[in-house]
């Protein structure tokens, strides 16, 4: 039996947020800087609870309009500053309602961009582990996020995407690109039961690229989020893949 955690992105504004937690294992939420404010973190807080989904802080740059998703000049120093002041926010309104925090995901361009620094990355690492060392930092598989949880002593899970095209190094193909996206429903489930179970993707480009699968993201503010979530259950079921909340995933 293979086990995998499923996540979503959410506390976005997305309205189909409360179908979609109940179909998952964890959540990703906004912590105000890319998406999202105390509102609706309290909300989506109160929704994880209710539904026994694994909390996590989903930090981005400081960048609504383009909802987080546009390379910015940022230091090391500065990104550790946001990636800590947002896992703050969302920890302490966790810890109100009696939940705790159970791992972190950097958001769109924080996320691509460290996936290729190691000092992007050791800083996102940095401030996971000071602000809680046992949190699971959640990164694109074989990136340099991963490589920095190692170096700074942190727990981590190696993350694919349903949705996305990938490029022969194993990143994720920038959406300005052609072909970015899976749009292809089966297309898409296909290629993530194999990244589950032989641990490979085909690339943009015709590669085979190896990655390690502990946990699948579906976008939450996709318009058919919720019923690729639905779909993707389905086909796990048939393909002998549990669901189950990352710090099982992980083991």
């Amino acid at each position: 039996m293979y086990k995998v955690d499923l996540n979503s992105d959410l506390g976005e504004g997305a309205l189909c947020d409360g179908d979609i937690i109940p179909l998952i294992t964890g959540a990703n939420v906004a912590c105000g800087f890319h998406a999202g404010d105390s509102i609706l973190m309290d909300k989506t807080i109160e929704l994880c609870k209710a539904n026994s989904v694994a909390l996590g802080a989903h930090p981005g740059y400081p960048d609504k309009e383009n909802f987080g998703r546009t390379k910015m000049d940022v230091t090391p120093d500065e990104v550790y500053d946001f990636t800590l002041y947002q896992i703050g926010a969302l920890g302490a309104m966790a810890k109100a309602k009696g939940v705790k925090l159970e791992h972190v995901k950097p958001h769109g361009a924080m996320y691509n961009m460290a996936a290729k620094d190691i000092e992007l990355s050791l800083a996102i690492a940095n401030a996971v582990r000071d602000y809680d060392k046992d949190l699971i930092l959640l990164a694109l598989s074989g990136s340099e996020m991963i490589n920095a949880a190692k170096q700074v002593g942190i727990k981590y899970a190696s993350e694919v995407f349903a949705d996305r095209a990938y490029e022969a190094d194993g990143t994720l193909r920038a959406r300005t690109l052609e072909g970015s996206m899976i749009t292809d429903e089966n297309e898409a489930i296909e290629r993530v039961v194999r990244m589950i179970k032989e641990e490979k993707v085909k690339a943009y480009t015709g590669e085979d690229v190896s990655l390690e699968a502990h946990s699948v993201c579906v976008h939450g503010d996709s318009a058919k989020a919720l019923d690729f979530v639905k779909a993707l259950r389905k086909a796990f079921a048939e393909n002998g893949i549990e669901t189950v909340k990352l710090s099982e995933a992980i083991k």
